[in-house]
Parts: structure tokens; sequence; C-alpha cells
């Protein structure tokens, strides 16, 4: 903890482009994890990297492979037509 950044939820959501209620609602969630300091969250800058995309968790890496599969296995067909083209 001491040698992280953080960031606020406001500061996030300006990064991402997204509203800030958004971004508490993920928070609330438990979807983005964050420290509570005071009335203020604060998100590490690990959550950052995890967010956009730098850095894959275990976690998030077995969620992709399981998307993938279960397009493979449901459109299957109609990607291997669409590669022909």
């Amino acid at each position: 903890m001491a040698g992280e950044k953080y960031i606020t939820i406001p500061e996030l959501a300006e990064l991402l482009g997204v509203s800030r209620i958004a971004i508490y609602r993920r928070v609330k969630k438990g979807q983005i994890p964050a420290v509570k300091i005071g009335r203020t969250y604060a998100i590490t800058d690990r959550t950052i990297i995890d967010i956009l995309g730098k850095r894959i968790s275990a976690k998030g890496r077995k969620r992709i492979d399981a998307a993938v599969r279960r397009t493979v296995r449901e459109y299957g067909e109609v990607l291997k037509k669409l590669g022909r083209e």
C-alpha cells in the first residue's frame, strides 16, 4: 500500500469516458475494488491497469476463454463461413 498510487472515482470516470455514477455503481457492486477514505473512494493503479486491459488477471483470462468457447460453440459454422469471404 505504501508505493501504490490512487485516483478518485471522478478521475477514473473521466479517464474511461463514462459517468461518475456508472463507476460508483460498479464499486458498490464490488466489480471495481476501491478503498473508502472518509467519504471518498480511492482506486489503486493496479486496478486501473486491469480495467484498461494492459494486464489480465487469471479470473479475467478464464472469463475470456469461456466466452470464446461459448461463441465458437454457438456460432462456429457462421464464423467459418465469414472466414471464407
